[in-house]
């Protein structure tokens, strides 16, 4: 590029006389406003998706963080009726006080601790076969058949998760986007099944299922390389199929386990959402479940409840009858089994890889309030315990043994260890130790 230069004085004389005119006769610039400096929002890493499922009921999202634009890392170290739909209507569930297992100090009246039982119908009962699911039927991971199956959901690591493994050992432990400290969590403990999800924010049902899922592999796959810690891959983080679109959902797992066995790894199929999906929903989804068992794949869900865990158990679900020992929020999962998978002898392994308490959920009693410590007054008051914390940890107990009434149900993980942004709001940090202590003590 060339440069004009002035070679005389004369020049410059000229241009002063010009810029003096122009400027006096455009006179003073009005001055811009300057903005002022905007609050800087408060908002949660990641995003939130509420689900409308019936009636307006809305149901919680789940952490979903926002996906990973650089290299990733390795080692990132009550008594009134109650209905979620009104047709059939929920039969009233009075909650009670007994029985309900004890997790450590007894409460004000000690309860006894269930023994576990085994399903006559599982298939795990007296020696029976597992049907098509090579790493059950291997040996590489055995149905719990006793001691807890209580463990964690964790956002990010810390010390307090690791002294968590080593003290407990759980049968399982989920992790979102921070997944390098699983490799950690398989040496301290070979025996935990570990699942881990990479977020995807995109789940649309659009285009071909079998092609959306190779792709979704491919986009994931350098991660899934560099985790070798993680023994089970999620996908989408609760959908909510409807009839409309539930079977391209299940195409979409089917090839989504498939892609990944080709890469050698393994899938964790469903991911669905607390109160979906209905029954004449998930018998959309058995062919998914026919092929994660052929390639030696697992089931998996979420559930919450509020003000308690114990609210909907008992309530009926659309065009089926109230059953005491079924719900629908917690114990959902049991309609699913033993009206769909027991009969077709399709019995896959699963893991309720969010459970805990969630006020998000609508349509309900008690007070407002996010996760389980908004909720520790109500739950003193109904008897759960003498203070906050025993009260829930009383609250996971009655839920730990109905699970361990199911021998295919390999555990469940409490959400949230190592929380962020929004999701604070869940945080089980400081009971980790009482949670370890809880799980010991069922051995």
């Amino acid at each position: 590029m060339q440069r004009t230069v002035w070679k005389s004085s004369s020049h410059l004389v000229v241009l002063f006389i010009i810029l003096v005119i122009t400027t006096a006769c455009l006179g003073t610039p009005a001055q811009t406003a300057v903005p002022t400096l905007a609050a800087v929002a408060n908002l949660p890493v990641g995003g939130e998706t509420a689900v409308v499922v019936t009636n307006n009921v809305v149901l919680p999202g789940t952490f979903t963080p926002e996906p990973q634009t650089t290299a990733v890392q390795n080692n990132l170290s009550a008594a009134v009726p109650r209905a979620l739909n009104s047709e059939p209507s929920a039969t009233p569930y009075i909650p009670t006080n007994t029985p309900r297992p004890t997790w450590g100090p007894p409460t004000r009246t000690p309860l006894p601790t269930p023994t576990f039982t085994p399903s006559p119908t599982s298939v795990f009962a007296a020696g029976a076969a597992y049907r098509g699911n090579p790493v059950f039927a291997a040996g590489g991971y055995p149905p719990v058949t006793s001691g807890s199956k209580l463990s964690i959901h964790v956002i990010r690591s810390n010390r307090k998760v690791m002294d968590f493994v080593r003290a407990a050992r759980p049968a399982v432990i989920k992790s979102v986007g921070d997944l390098g400290f699983l490799t950690e969590v398989k040496k301290i403990s070979p025996d935990t099944m570990t699942i881990g999800r990479i977020d995807q924010l995109s789940q649309n049902y659009d285009g071909n299922p079998e092609e959306a899922a190779r792709q979704f592999v491919a986009k994931q796959l350098e991660q899934y390389r560099l985790n070798p810690g993680v023994d089970y891959w999620e996908g989408w983080n609760e959908p909510n199929p409807t009839m409309a679109n539930m079977g391209w959902y299940a195409r979409f797992e089917q090839e989504r386990v498939r892609e990944l066995a080709r890469h050698g790894f393994r899938a964790a199929i469903g991911g669905f959402a607390t109160g979906t999906p209905e029954v004449e929903e998930f018998a959309l989804f058995v062919p998914a479940v026919e092929t994660a068992l052929q390639y030696g794949g697992i089931l998996t869900l979420h559930e919450y409840s509020a003000p308690e865990m114990t609210h909907l158990y008992g309530a009926a679900l659309p065009g089926y009858p109230a059953y005491a020992d079924r719900g629908a929020l917690t114990f959902r999962y049991r309609w699913f089994y033993r009206e769909i998978l027991e009969p077709a002898g399709l019995v896959i392994p699963l893991v309720v890889t969010e459970a805990g308490i969630d006020g998000i959920i609508g349509n309900r009693p008690g007070p407002g309030g996010y996760g389980w410590e908004d909720f520790q007054s109500y739950a003193v008051d109904k008897g759960w315990g003498n203070d906050g914390t025993e009260a829930f940890i009383n609250q996971l107990a009655w839920y730990d043994a109905g699970v361990r009434q199911d021998n295919y149900v390999y555990g469940f993980t409490v959400f949230t260890a190592g929380p962020v942004g929004h999701w604070k709001k869940y945080d089980i940090d400081r009971i980790l130790p009482d949670l370890a202590r809880y799980v010991t003590g069922q051995r």
